[in-house]
């Protein structure tokens, strides 16, 4: 099953700064079996300047020259497997927001809080204009972390924020499901991102 690397990048403020990234990345060689899967830049939930790069690994000295690009201030490094999605091949699809959501949980309730999103996401999806992408488990510790602690990124489409509003209409099967998940969580915090799609990779 492939890995993914996740960056967290502090851009300088600008279109023109985000632009050469994007150029950048697209003229990036990341080596054999590594591509860059979406850069996302803000909607809601993060600062201004903020981005990350979803990239199934390749080359990580290609990927620390990105990140240490000219117009990039900052940048974290998350190693993340996937669980149940994305599906080998998958891709993202264009258009709408991606919503990024970080839950924590206990290391006891990480195999029955996947298992809750398996069983909602076939109502959710049926319901609504919207399309999980992946749910990542965090490989790599962070500063912090509480021991016995671990953390999933979800990363889900929809076609607007009003569909995101419209699915969390609590009489669903899916939001029935999802309170049941909610109640193994720690903490959790979202963002919504556009998609950029970079030109294709050398």
């Amino acid at each position: 099953m492939a890995a993914y690397d996740y960056l967290t990048l502090t851009l300088k403020r600008g279109p023109a700064a985000r632009a050469e990234f994007v150029k950048r990345l697209g003229a990036a060689r990341l080596a054999e079996g590594g591509k860059a899967v979406g850069l996302f830049t803000p909607q809601l939930g993060w600062e201004a300047s903020h981005a990350a790069l979803l990239v199934e690994r390749g080359d990580l000295a290609a990927l620390q020259a990105l990140s240490h690009a000219p117009e990039v201030v900052s940048c974290e490094f998350h190693e993340l497997a996937p669980t149940i999605r994305p599906t080998p091949g998958a891709m993202l699809q264009p258009g709408g927001i991606y919503v990024h959501r970080w839950f924590e949980v206990d290391s006891s309730t990480f195999d029955e809080f996947i298992a809750l999103s398996a069983e909602a996401w076939p109502d959710f999806e049926g319901r609504f204009d919207a399309r999980i992408f992946g749910l990542f488990d965090l490989k790599s510790p962070r500063p912090g972390d509480a021991s016995g602690h671990r953390h999933l990124l979800l990363v889900t489409r929809y076609a607007s924020h009003g569909v995101w509003e419209d699915s969390r209409d609590p009489s669903t099967a899916a939001m029935q499901t999802f309170a049941r998940r909610a109640m193994l969580t720690l903490s959790t915090r979202a963002a919504s991102t556009l998609l950029v799609t970079p030109p294709p990779l050398a």
